[in-house]
């Protein structure tokens, strides 16, 4: 396989992070590229990242005027690696909660899919470090979300992927509404709904360690209206 892929890295104040987790991602396929998208964070995460995009060309960063939500930090990534000749576009944390390890499994799923999703709960339940309320929180949200919207995951709240940039180029991605957590669910429903086959491959998630988390009530809020607000407009039409 000789395309080429972008990941993108959604920061806000992850100077601790920023530099190792760009490092391990470029470790692992000399095919794969960075985008960081950098909420003008003010601890120097976004100077960080421009200092090693001018040592290699293999990183790119993006920089947003202020906080907006994951959301749209990734539509704009999104945009951005659209505008590039990237086959495949991976979702990714920057604080090592998702194991750059696993790139190469994305890389060789996605050559049977359109989606790949990696998972927690696909082989058992594999979280480290989580209190059990979070982790209780996390598990039944996708018991949930399988119920309201028919989405057939495991792990639909998961935010390690990798689609095809035919799958972004189908989405109306201003017709995209979510903005925190269930953005990760909107988007692979909108996969789903347009027919693309979507993998789910095991991974093991691990806490950050640096840093802090970025989850609210908000957060939550948002994702238990949004897969009904997801069920009507596939009722409706809306989403098709």
């Amino acid at each position: 396989m000789s395309e080429k892929g972008c990941v993108i890295i959604p920061t806000y104040n992850e100077r601790e992070n920023v530099e190792e987790i760009i490092k391990a991602v470029l470790r692992q396929d000399e095919r794969l590229h960075v985008l960081v998208v950098d909420d003008n964070s003010p601890d120097g995460t976004g100077e960080i990242a421009d200092k090693m995009a001018e040592e290699n060309p293999r990183i790119d960063v993006l920089h947003r005027e202020e906080k907006e939500g994951l959301g749209q930090a990734y539509i704009a990534g999104f945009r951005h690696a659209l505008n590039s000749d990237f086959d495949y576009i991976f979702e990714m944390d920057a604080d090592f909660s998702h194991d750059p390890k696993y790139l190469p499994y994305f890389l060789e799923a996605i050559e049977e899919a359109d989606l790949v999703l990696g998972s927690r709960y696909i082989s058992g339940v594999n979280v480290i470090n989580w209190p059990m309320s979070r982790l209780l929180l996390s598990y039944y949200a996708n018991v949930y979300t399988r119920i309201v919207t028919g989405l057939p995951l495991r792990d639909a709240t998961g935010g390690f992927k990798c689609f095809r940039r035919e799958v972004l180029e189908a989405i109306d991605l201003d017709e995209v509404r979510s903005n925190g957590y269930s953005f990760q669910i909107e988007m692979s429903f909108r996969a789903h709904k347009k027919g693309f086959k979507i993998k789910e491959i095991p991974i093991i998630f691990t806490d950050r360690v640096q840093g802090k988390s970025k989850m609210s009530k908000k957060i939550v809020r948002e994702a238990i209206w949004m897969v009904w607000r997801l069920r009507f407009w596939s009722l409706t039409g809306k989403i098709k």
